[in-house]
């Protein structure tokens, strides 16, 4: 049995959780609950863990074998003692932080206790074997990786492909002894992927001293994540992993963008992908009073957060959408400050439809703190911008065309075994058929340019060219999309805006369907009334 036949069984298992009244979106925190009393079972049984981490009666053994109301009680009992440290009696259980923060307000929502028993059954049917083979932390990812696939919400909501996290850790190359952050961490895939690096390049980390040994897995992580119950998965996420972090786990919870962010210690490594979006209505103010550029743009605090927050020679590779390379004002500030501070010297153009949020354009941005020859120069430190267009003319992914390692090994060929991207690069890739791409007519990218070297994907730009013709724009692109649209040739404006409009009603009428087939008719019929007052039918 594979890793990916054991999630799919456990993904079945939402079938009971739905039978339970249980909602679609909180599937896997009700069912990760569970499954961790288990896989740590499991894991203590292999000789994986070295000590049991959870306490006699909380175990296991104290769930499966019993049945009816006494079962749901006891399990009960047991989130409360995990989540406490207490008994309800008042009785000391356990006194381990880690483990209450996993546990942390944990209540199940199940309220019959045939639907628990079916579950644990089904736990233990489960070749635990099959799944060792490949280590249960990975099994779990899988569970993640399936939530934020199937459910497009919760801790998945901007779940970054696993293609592109392991090639910004491929490119970054980790090394023992460093100190590696992710200041929005979500269910720690970048963190565990940087273990995993490690792990691979010293031997499971047989090669390391024990001082070393320790270091790796109790402080040389740190991420941190806003939402408790992303948090949750992402403890259990990094302890399955052998991953046991400070007295707070891994991932602390608190704001980035706020003191929890501005606690933190120099990092020799930063992997992120921040959330999109404004801190207006959102979910993370930024009261952050010691970033130079203050503006309610997330990912530009974030940018500025991870530049100032790296050692000098400190490397970061950031997941950023379009919207950060070209916006004006404070967004021209940031960039200027980056590429003053730190050499940019990558960036990597993403395809469009490989996050849940499709119609979003993102980019990786690589770059080290300090110039190449000094790294405690503060300014001019960028002097080449490298870019690799891997978006133009690239398909549409998602279910059918899924985004893969494939996609993304031309461009750590050319990226090179520098982590800070400074040893010799050559201009000139053409994987994709980049070669057959269009050039559009006019374009300060090709002035001049040798026109087979302009239908490469990968281009250097000097930071003077930049500066004088692009006004510090990182906004860069020199290849023509098929897709493109002549603005020419457009329909009238009416045409136009009748289209969007019933593509719009279509889009509402499927929302409407779904909505009724998840069993919210309330909600759905709540979001008639509204729409049908926005239309003016209600007036």
């Amino acid at each position: 049995m594979t890793n990916n036949d054991i999630v799919q069984k456990l993904w079945n298992l939402c079938d009971v959780l739905r039978d339970d009244g249980i909602n679609y979106s909180d599937y896997v925190t009700e069912l990760v609950l569970l499954l961790f009393i288990k896989m740590v079972h499991e894991n203590t049984e292999a000789g994986t863990l070295k000590k049991h981490p959870l306490p006699e009666g909380c175990r296991w053994s104290d769930l499966n074998g019993k049945s009816g109301i006494n079962l749901l009680n006891d399990y009960k009992r047991i989130l409360l003692s995990l989540s406490t440290g207490r008994d309800a009696d008042g009785t000391l259980v356990h006194d381990d932080p880690l483990i209450s923060a996993i546990y942390a307000d944990a209540q199940t929502r199940l309220r019959e206790p045939r639907h628990l028993e079916q579950m644990i059954k089904t736990l233990d049917q489960i070749d635990w074997f099959s799944a060792q083979k490949d280590g249960l932390g990975d099994l779990y990812e899988g569970l993640l990786e399936k939530n934020a696939n199937e459910t497009k919400s919760g801790a998945g909501q901007y779940f970054t492909p696993r293609a592109l996290i392991n090639t910004m850790v491929n490119c970054l190359r980790p090394q023992p002894g460093e100190r590696i952050q992710d200041p929005s961490a979500g269910t720690a895939g970048f963190l565990i992927a940087a273990h995993e690096y490690i792990k691979s390049q010293t031997d499971d980390l047989y090669e390391l001293k024990d001082a070393a040994k320790t270091f790796q897995t109790t402080q040389a992580y740190v991420g941190i994540e806003l939402v408790p119950g992303t948090r949750r998965l992402a403890l259990m996420n990094c302890l399955l992993h052998g991953m046991e972090g400070d007295a707070e786990g891994v991932v602390h919870l608190g704001n980035a963008l706020g003191q929890t962010g501005a606690g933190l210690e120099k990092a020799d490594v930063i992997l992120a992908n921040p959330p999109f979006g404004t801190s207006k209505g959102g979910d993370a103010s930024i009261t952050r009073d010691d970033l130079t550029y203050k503006t309610s743009n997330k990912q530009l605090a974030f940018l500025q957060h991870i530049y100032r927050n790296l050692k000098p020679g400190g490397r970061a590779a950031v997941v950023l959408p379009d919207n950060v390379l070209f916006e004006a004002g404070v967004g021209t500030d940031v960039r200027r400050d980056l590429m003053h501070k730190c050499n940019l010297h990558t960036i990597l153009r993403l395809p469009t439809g490989i996050f849940y949020a499709q119609g979003v354009k993102t980019n990786v941005l690589f770059f080290t703190k300090g110039s190449t020859a000094d790294k405690h120069q503060e300014e001019n430190c960028t002097e080449n911008v490298w870019v690799y267009d891997l978006r133009t003319n690239m398909p549409s992914f998602g279910k059918r065309t899924p985004f893969g390692d494939q996609h993304l090994k031309p461009f750590e060929v050319v990226y090179g075994d520098s982590p800070n991207g400074d040893k010799k690069r050559e201009e000139g890739e053409y994987s994709f058929h980049s070669e057959a791409i269009e050039l559009p007519e006019h374009s300060d990218e090709n002035e001049g340019v040798d026109p087979r070297l302009a239908h490469s994907r990968w281009r250097s730009f000097s930071r003077q060219w930049i500066a004088e013709y692009k006004g510090d724009s990182l906004d860069i692109s020199w290849l023509k999309d098929s897709d493109s649209v002549d603005a020419a040739n457009l329909p009238e404006p009416s045409v136009l805006a009748g289209e969007a409009m019933g593509e719009l009603v279509q889009a509402l009428g499927e929302l409407d369907a779904l909505m009724r087939e998840l069993g919210a008719e309330e909600e759905a019929d709540g979001a008639r009334v509204l729409l049908g007052e926005v239309m003016g039918e209600n007036s």
